[in-house]
């Protein structure tokens, strides 16, 4: 379905029935009667393919249909990939919240504002509740301001029915979650850096110092000549 979509979304050869066309490549661009372009295509064993069929003439390309469509669609995922996912992440309150109910739920927010996501957070008056609006105003607005290292607010407190609403936005661009499998690989690879610097350690620890044997031995050496200089100087 996808692909008949994106199929349906351009005009190729004897669909395009306009006089001229403008025909772009990389070496520049020119101005050319339809037919001629048509024959161009055929030429080549190309399709001629109308990309922008508003501009004044319609720019077209030169291309085989099928490779333009395959770089459209590759396209298209190249830029979905880029564009961040935000969700609208909603948090309730009572006019009433006790404090505990209240630092659970700002603990959450902070984590959707975190993560790149939206956060509406609203205050539900059920019956005479209603007569508290300003109570759950002032609840929203301090809201608000305990989340404003990471979040800023995209609209003020507003009453909608019996719901009072407020938006906020994330400051930060959205942190990409690490998967488990991740944070174990990186863990792992963690520990053997760790294992393999204990191990140089202990070698270089246990390796003998100084030249080892070698350097011992002319060591005692020197000592003894010079033991016995030092008792023909005595005699």
């Amino acid at each position: 379905m996808k692909n008949d979509k994106l199929k349906n979304q351009y005009r190729i050869n004897d669909q395009i029935r306009v006089r001229e066309v403008r025909i772009v490549g990389e070496e520049g661009s020119t101005v050319v009667p339809t037919r001629d372009a048509l024959d161009m295509a055929r030429e080549q064993g190309v399709d001629l393919v109308e990309i922008s069929p508003n501009a004044n003439p319609p720019v077209c390309r030169l291309i085989d249909y099928s490779k333009f469509l395959y770089q459209q669609k590759k396209r298209q995922k190249e830029m979905k990939a880029k564009q961040v996912k935000v969700e609208v992440k909603e948090i309730r309150f009572g006019p009433q919240t006790d404090e505990h109910d209240y630092q659970f739920k700002l603990k959450h927010a902070k984590e959707f504002l975190e993560e790149g996501n939206k956060v509406r957070a609203y205050v539900f008056f059920r019956g005479r509740s209603i007569l508290f609006k300003e109570q759950g105003e002032v609840l929203l607005l301090r809201f608000a301001n305990d989340l404003e290292e990471v979040g800023k607010v995209e609209s003020m407190p507003s009453l909608e029915g019996k719901k009072m609403f407020i938006y906020l936005a994330p400051k930060k661009a959205g942190v990409k979650k690490i998967s488990q499998q991740a944070r174990d690989r990186e863990a792992a690879e963690a520990e053997a850096k760790e294992q393999a610097r204990q191990q140089k350690e202990s070698k270089e620890t246990s390796a003998p110092a100084n030249g080892g044997l070698f350097a011992n031995a002319k060591i005692s050496a020197d000592a003894l000549k010079k033991l016995t200089e030092d008792s023909g100087d005595k005699e």
